[in-house]
């Protein structure tokens, strides 16, 4: 009899318990916490500076002071329109140890926008939360356009001979917000697209265009500024940064609210154990008082959703901007 050879029954007990411990352990590893145990790389697809930078440097400090030594790092990936942030992502080891603060444009515009991406936003990504929605502001000029509300603002662009909107880039929201207008209100805005939010702000003062769709942070320091006058708002309900300017729903243009976003998404295949603890976290961050406070103070309206509601966010909105895209015929490539 050869005793150094493991008896059956000890092979299966061996057996069993190998099988028990594997079953159990994506939930053993999710409640000890053993993510994160190194940095974590958040991937933002525009400069420093910009509204996705300020939420992504926000978001990185609260999860960083609520991960104790990990950190986050925010890593600014410009250029495209974001596509090559989001192609990076998109590549990126589905581990959790990359992940990118996306956009309205990255993740539901540039599906009609593109003949060809880089990327499947539907098929290449996992959505965590949408952190916070930027409404916009409909802004004129009041040293060059008279009116001091959409109604009245609809009545003297007809008595002119084209009305010019500024844009921070085609393909952008507020190029597609300004065709939406134009829809809402019976008139054919031409688009004039700038390079930069600073040139198209400096064709405003210049008075070469006559209005701007601008996110309500970006808006807020010009009106408060007296340097230009919010017409009315897009979101659902009044921005926290400009309370005295009525929406576009209360001034009766109800098809006029949309507004863009910033979400955290993961690469496809990402455990479900690091999503949810992703989800946790994040919306412990942003719920905090301080959180929402600085949030809301850079201009932005905090919401905070679970995965399943970012799901269904953005694909509502690929269908909502879609229509707009394929009405304007635009084609970014």
């Amino acid at each position: 009899m050869n005793r150094s050879r493991p008896s059956l029954r000890i092979v299966r007990r061996t057996l069993i318990a190998g099988l028990c411990a594997a079953a159990l352990a994506p939930q053993a590893w999710s409640q000890t916490g053993a993510y994160p145990n190194r940095p974590v790389r958040l991937i933002v697809g525009f400069p420093a500076g910009t509204g996705p930078d300020i939420v992504a440097r926000l978001l990185a400090q609260k999860l960083s002071e609520g991960w104790g030594n990990v950190g986050v790092v925010v890593d600014n990936k410009p250029g495209a329109g974001g596509l090559i942030a989001a192609s990076e992502a998109a590549r990126a080891a589905a581990d959790g140890y990359t992940l990118m603060l996306g956009e309205t444009g990255q993740l539901s515009i540039a599906p009609s926008s593109y003949n060809k991406l880089p990327y499947d936003p539907a098929r290449d990504f996992a959505p965590v939360s949408q952190v916070v929605s930027a409404d916009f502001a409909l802004l004129v000029n009041p040293q060059k356009v008279p009116a001091r509300n959409v109604k009245d603002f609809v009545a003297w662009s007809k008595q002119q001979k084209g009305l010019f909107v500024a844009t921070f880039g085609a393909g952008t929201p507020g190029h597609f917000g300004a065709y939406m207008f134009g829809e809402a209100v019976g008139l054919q805005p031409e688009p004039v697209h700038f390079k930069s939010t600073g040139d198209a702000l400096a064709g405003m003062f210049s008075g070469d265009t006559h209005a701007v769709f601008a996110s309500v942070g970006l808006a807020a320091p010009n009106v408060k500024g007296g340097k230009l006058v919010a017409l009315g708002t897009t979101g659902p309900v009044r921005a926290g940064a400009l309370p005295e300017v009525p929406t576009m729903k209360e001034q009766g243009y109800n098809t006029l609210e949309f507004s863009s976003w910033f979400g955290v998404v993961a690469p496809a295949k990402t455990p479900p154990e690091v999503l949810a603890r992703l989800q946790a976290d994040i919306l412990k961050a942003v719920r905090s008082a301080d959180g929402r406070q600085k949030l809301e103070e850079a201009g932005f309206r905090v919401t905070g959703t679970t995965r399943e509601e970012f799901t269904r966010i953005i694909a509502a909105d690929t269908a909502t901007w879609g229509k707009a895209v394929k009405a304007t015929g635009f084609k970014a490539d």
